[in-house]
């Protein structure tokens, strides 16, 4: 039993290199002959590590030589395009200009079933919304839907918003992460009084964060707690409407000319303001 665990033991650390020094493309785009090769390599370890009868050099130049030679074919892979399309494979199209191309379903062995599902997989639930199929050589299904299938995005609405950068973490396991409150440009004053105003305390947070626009959400623990949205964007806008109103009404109620013109130029400055902000308080 003692020899068995030290041949697993080197088995394990083995297939721990090789799998390091294989990189992790191989974990995102498994083709069909790194597929063998993993298979292969699993094989010889477990046959390594369970036989105590078999030579360990032998297993392990084995294990060697199925590790190395994948490495050698991605190297001459990447140095030649026909070397690319021997071992890794080109895309198929599979649909073009919206029209199934059943010949090439065919030499991929792909059945109409296997296309809608694959299809749906991608959102587009009808044939008819796809412009562009290819099936990649890891087997993925990429999909282009037409132009009128596809949702709209901010650039089709004409809004221009603000760049969006990563939500920092401030609490996790009841715990505040002072790291994260700095590159968010905040202290620990500000997050308690933001912890007042949903009426949490610091030991029910299971998590909190903080996004672009300094606005902090929690997960407690406890789902049925009901935690408010935060609404600090949606209370700025409000508030800067009402200051619109109010000088408008301002604008009204005066009976100087001047102060009638000074408030008025105000408004449409103020209104202007807000066209370009809205966009980013909403």
């Amino acid at each position: 039993m003692l020899q068995m665990a030290i041949r697993a033991t080197c088995a394990l650390i083995v297939l721990f290199v090789i799998t390091r020094i294989g990189g992790k493309k191989q974990l995102a785009q498994l083709t069909f002959f790194e597929y063998v090769v993993g298979i292969t390599i699993g094989d010889i370890a477990a046959f390594v590590s369970t036989d105590i009868e078999s030579d360990l050099v032998h297993g392990y130049t084995s294990l060697a030589i199925w590790g190395l030679v994948p490495l050698l074919i991605e190297f001459v892979s990447l140095k030649s395009k026909w070397a690319r399309n021997l071992f890794e494979g080109k895309g198929r199209v599979l649909i073009k200009n919206g029209k199934i191309m059943e010949d090439n379903l065919k030499k991929e062995h792909y059945s109409t079933d296997e296309l809608l599902e694959q299809l749906r997989l991608k959102n587009a639930f009808k044939v008819a919304d796809v412009e562009f199929a290819v099936l990649e050589t890891n087997g993925d299904l990429s999909v282009l839907l037409k132009k009128d299938a596809m949702p709209a995005t901010v650039s089709d609405l004409g809004l221009v918003v603000p760049p969006e950068r990563e939500a920092q973490t401030v609490i996790m396991d009841g715990k505040i992460m002072d790291e994260g409150l700095a590159t968010a440009g905040f202290n620990q004053k500000w997050l308690h009084t933001e912890l007042e105003k949903t009426g949490l305390s610091l030991d029910n947070i299971y998590l909190g964060q903080v996004d672009t626009f300094g606005q902090l959400y929690v997960d407690v623990y406890d789902d049925k707690i009901k935690v408010p949205a935060p609404s600090v964007k949606k209370l700025t806008l409000a508030t800067l409407k009402k200051c619109q109103a109010d000088i408008e009404l301002f604008a009204l109620a005066s009976k100087s000319e001047s102060a009638k013109q000074m408030y008025t130029d105000a408004a449409d400055k103020l209104a202007q303001t807000l066209e370009r902000v809205t966009p980013y308080l909403k």
